[in-house]
């Protein structure tokens, strides 16, 4: 069973601008964020860090799983939309207020007085942030992710200058603050004047409970989720010092920005497509292998040779200050193989709408994250971060139980589905790491690395007929000039 003519071409065009929103803009975001560590500490991250548990609750409460229920629902009306933006907005303002009391408390908890201020004044961001929910709904929905690209990257661009432009001036941690508040504030401010939609003065009670039967089970599983994701920030910032945290917030950031955006692309873009096909099995279940082998396809060897380029790339682009990073970046590398991975197993649940499952799945792994950290903390930081690598390879399993159960494509026949891509990689791995160790420059390994990597895994993908590669090329072949023929049918 194949995509029909129509959805193929709207999702090969989706993914290609979302492609472009996600890695262009983290691209430059990239950059920003090199410069900033550079003239930055990283006590200073730390003390982001310390927050961070804090924002990310907050924005879930906010959300609440309601933009996947609008998506999931096929007969939405202005009136949900409306119903919508007054929660999230309601819900921000509550949120906000509660941090802004809570801050004294937040800091007597880390033994840091400083965040009374930061918590206060970065917590703005979650009602800024409210605004902009329904509208960026409504774009995916209509699988507009082109506005959603140009916004991200005049969001990022500005408010990574106004963060540069701080930290010359020697503000410290609060660059930090002025460019996460003015990224929320250009993203929001844009969406309105881009999407031309204007929220009705409404609040139906009906619409709302019917939206919120869908949307808190992803809320319930939003949260298990960040608990776990975050856990790990709290317990290092409470028994490790504010610079260990710095470490760790660094080390986590290149692997998630890598993880997180293949996951974001995928979840953007699968979620309304996998929706739109709920009635329909045999054709959802072709796209959503298809998705998986072109998630392995990418991920893989990227995270692959970002462990392998660590220690250079520290050392090149942040210089020795942050050196403590790279065995804990290298590990996270290899723990986020699999989270994009484990994303669209989680995805599919709500695509048919058993969001029940997607709660009933993440809770189930929490006692294993508070397990593996009660056993690593003692150990300290690295082996706290090998405990995460394990833990998030058990709970590929976890995630893969209902798809294999539903759809017969659980984690052995992912695997299966998985070999030739981490053939490929295995034996550009052996290359590289072959090669760069006899360079004498971090510069020189960097960019071998880099190349060689590249055209070696591309080689291997061809030579093994890993069908993905013809994707990619479908996929870029309208933002390109020229395509090497051997890759091009």
């Amino acid at each position: 069973m194949t995509l029909t003519p129509s959805l193929k071409h709207k999702a090969i065009t989706s993914i290609a601008w979302n492609s472009i929103d996600k890695f262009v803009v983290q691209g430059i975001a990239f950059v920003i964020s090199i410069i900033l560590a550079r003239i930055l500490m990283p006590a200073d991250y730390g003390l982001i860090g310390m927050l961070a548990i804090f924002l990310a609750f907050s924005e879930l409460f906010v959300g609440s799983g309601f933009s996947m229920a609008l998506i999931q629902k096929s007969d939405r009306t202005d009136v949900d939309y409306s119903t919508i933006f007054h929660f999230n907005l309601v819900i921000g303002i509550i949120s906000y207020t509660i941090l802004f009391l809570s801050a004294p408390l937040i800091a007597q908890f880390f033994h840091a007085p400083q965040l009374v201020p930061l918590a206060r004044i970065l917590s703005l961001s979650i009602i800024i942030n409210s605004l902009s929910i329904v509208q960026q709904t409504r774009l995916s929905i209509q699988l507009d992710f082109k506005t959603q690209a140009i916004i991200s990257l005049v969001a990022v661009a500005t408010s990574g200058l106004i963060g540069i432009l701080l930290a010359y001036k020697g503000f410290g941690v609060w660059s930090l603050v002025g460019q996460i508040l003015s990224a929320a504030s250009i993203k929001t401010i844009s969406l309105f004047c881009f999407n031309k939609w204007v929220p009705l003065i409404t609040f139906n009670i009906s619409s709302f409970k019917q939206l919120f039967s869908f949307s808190s089970n992803i809320l319930g599983a939003s949260l298990i989720a960040s608990i776990v994701n975050n856990l790990y920030s709290i317990l290092i910032g409470k028994m490790f010092t504010v610079r260990d945290l710095g470490y760790y917030t660094k080390a986590r950031q290149y692997p998630e920005v890598i993880s997180s955006t293949l996951s974001t692309i995928l979840q953007g873009v699968t979620f309304p497509i996998l929706a739109s096909l709920q009635n329909d099995r045999e054709k959802m279940v072709s796209v959503y292998g298809r998705l998986m082998r072109m998630v392995v396809f990418f991920v893989v060897p990227v995270l692959t040779l970002s462990a392998i380029l660590a220690e250079p790339f520290i050392r090149f682009f942040l210089t020795e200050k942050w050196m403590p990073v790279v065995p804990l970046m290298q590990w996270l590398c290899f723990a986020r193989l699999i989270t994009p991975i484990s994303s669209l197993n989680m995805n599919v649940l709500n695509a048919i709408g058993r969001s029940d499952l997607f709660f009933k799945v993440d809770i189930s792994k929490l006692p294993l994250t508070v397990a593996a950290l009660i056993i690593t903390v003692p150990l300290g930081l690295t082996a706290v971060v090998i405990g995460h690598f394990v833990t998030s390879f058990i709970c590929f399993f976890i995630n893969a139980y209902y798809p294999g159960k539903l759809f017969g494509f659980g984690a052995l026949r992912q695997f299966k589905e998985m070999m030739p891509v981490i053939c490929a990689t295995l034996i550009m791995s052996a290359a590289v790491l072959g090669t760069i160790t006899f360079l004498p420059s971090d510069f020189l390994k960097l960019i071998t690395g880099l190349l060689l990597g590249a055209i070696i895994y591309l080689l291997m993908a061809h030579l093994l007929s890993i069908k993905e590669i013809e994707e990619v090329v479908k996929i870029i072949k309208p933002f390109v000039v020229w395509i090497p023929r051997p890759f091009v049918k």
